[in-house]
């Protein structure tokens, strides 16, 4: 009953912070594509208590292998995420995305079937082959304006923190019936259950950006990796996931070494998620009104390094290390919202999805080394020292984010207009030639435009009368 209570009102926070602005296409966007990350990462998710218990009779187990089948996903998802970013880029979202997850859903069965360690990561490996991540989130931006965009990135965020929690409670349950097999089965089924939901309900939308700018290229691919502001987000995302998958490594026997059974560890986490979700919030709202960017990103640094410091000082005292996990996930959680947001922001136009495949692609490359370097330094050394890796890590986190920058110059224009349908890409095309249009999005649903503007160039006249002139 307390974890059914806490997830009614986690729920009900959501729905009042996205109805805070929100169109009913951003909310159903929002809600849609919530649901296919958390259908994908619940699957993923159910394995990480259980694991370390119910892969024992696997042959070939480790504590090495065991971090490297958490990790293993994380480094054909960083290998794919960029061409996958850039193939949405020019086929379309929700191909890549059903594409990717029939990967998924065939990995998850091969790791199913596996009755050793190595046909695990093979399954685990598989998974990662469907990287959908960097189109998800590039659908996403597709789909909201500049100014609400925190705020749906925020709802895809706490729907991955939802779906950790459940996994916490529901993966020991299921695997004490169903065992490590059956949660790979179950796995694969949430995959596919996914598929129908991005064909019934993400709204469909024709995003335009301008002429030359709409295809791929590796030049402007590589330009991207140049570019300072972009490059500390996609170091930022990297080391944030390399710190939750390390962490986990090696938290859970710090819980118990502390006095919480292993099969007790489901109470803690589900209302750990719910209040670090509640102290989250008030940071992004910081953050989007005061132009704040940068500050609150190293609020959550400092707040993030001061759970490593909690979780290294108070390490037998179980309430102590509920404390850290509770700062950690209240930076992890703000951290995990903002930076895609900001890489949306910044990102060419046109380019969203590769600027997305870089992303992801360090996001799980650092979940990949996270979990691996973790795993070897668990059983070759001391598993406190990856307390003091990640607290080094985040200090030199800390470090880089001295040059971010808020974006500037950009606005969101939205504009009526009616009979829409039929004419979308028509009025898409003329509105993208606009001088200071960087990006265009028609919903037929609502006769509405959302445009991503320069305000040093554009001209809302110049708009209204091209829109009265195709009328």
């Amino acid at each position: 009953m307390a974890v059914l209570s806490c997830g009614l009102l986690l729920l009900r926070q959501v729905l009042i912070m996205s109805k805070s602005g929100l169109t009913s296409t951003e909310l159903r966007a929002a809600f849609s594509l919530a649901s296919v990350f958390s259908l994908r990462m619940l699957g993923l998710f159910m394995i990480l208590p259980v694991f370390a218990l119910y892969g024992q009779h696997l042959e070939g187990y480790s504590p090495l292998w065991v971090g490297i089948a958490i990790g293993a996903y994380g480094l054909t998802q960083a290998v794919l995420q960029i061409p996958m970013g850039m193939a949405s880029d020019r086929f379309g979202r929700r191909k890549i995305i059903i594409l990717g997850l029939l990967m998924f859903s065939a990995g998850s069965a091969v790791a199913a079937s596996a009755h050793t360690v190595w046909g695990v990561v093979l399954g685990r490996a598989m998974q990662g082959a469907g990287a959908i991540a960097s189109a998800v989130l590039a659908l996403a931006a597709d789909l909201s304006r500049d100014e609400q965009r925190p705020k749906v990135m925020a709802i895809i965020g706490v729907s991955i923190g939802t779906s950790f929690a459940i996994a916490m409670v529901a993966g020991p349950i299921l695997a004490s019936h169903w065992g490590l097999s059956g949660l790979f089965w179950l796995t694969a089924v949430l995959a596919l259950v996914g598929i129908a939901v991005v064909q019934l309900a993400v709204p469909k939308v024709v995003s335009q950006a301008p002429k030359g700018d709409t295809m791929p290229a590796p030049k402007r691919l590589g330009k991207m990796l140049k570019d300072p502001q972009l490059i500390r987000l996609d170091l930022g995302i990297f080391l944030l996931h390399f710190l939750l998958t390390s962490i986990f490594v090696v938290m859970p026997s710090m819980l118990v070494q502390a006095g919480l059974p292993s099969d007790r560890h489901w109470e803690l986490y589900f209302p750990i998620v719910v209040i670090a979700f509640f102290g989250m919030v008030p940071m992004i709202i910081i953050a989007e009104k005061k132009h704040l960017s940068r500050q609150m990103v190293q609020v959550a640094l400092v707040i993030m390094l001061g759970a490593l410091a909690a979780a290294w000082f108070l390490k037998h005292w179980l309430w102590g290390l509920i404390a850290a996990l509770m700062l950690f996930f209240i930076a992890f959680n703000f951290l995990e919202a903002t930076l895609p947001a900001l890489i949306a922001r910044i990102a060419p136009a046109g380019d969203k999805g590769s600027a997305m495949g870089i992303y992801s692609s360090s996001q799980f490359l650092g979940a990949f080394f996270g979990g691996s370097l973790a795993g070897a330094m668990a059983q070759y050394a001391d598993k406190q020292g990856v307390l003091i890796m990640a607290a080094a890590l985040v200090l030199l986190w800390l470090w880089m984010s001295r040059g971010m920058r808020h974006p500037s110059n950009l606005k969101s224009v939205s504009l009526s207009a009616d009979s829409l349908r039929g004419r979308e890409k028509q009025v898409a095309d003329g509105l993208s030639a606009l001088p200071g249009v960087l990006e265009v999005n028609v919903m037929a649903e609502e006769s509405a435009i959302y445009l991503k503007v320069n305000t040093q160039e554009f001209e809302l006249a110049e708009a209204r009368a091209l829109l009265a002139k195709a009328g």
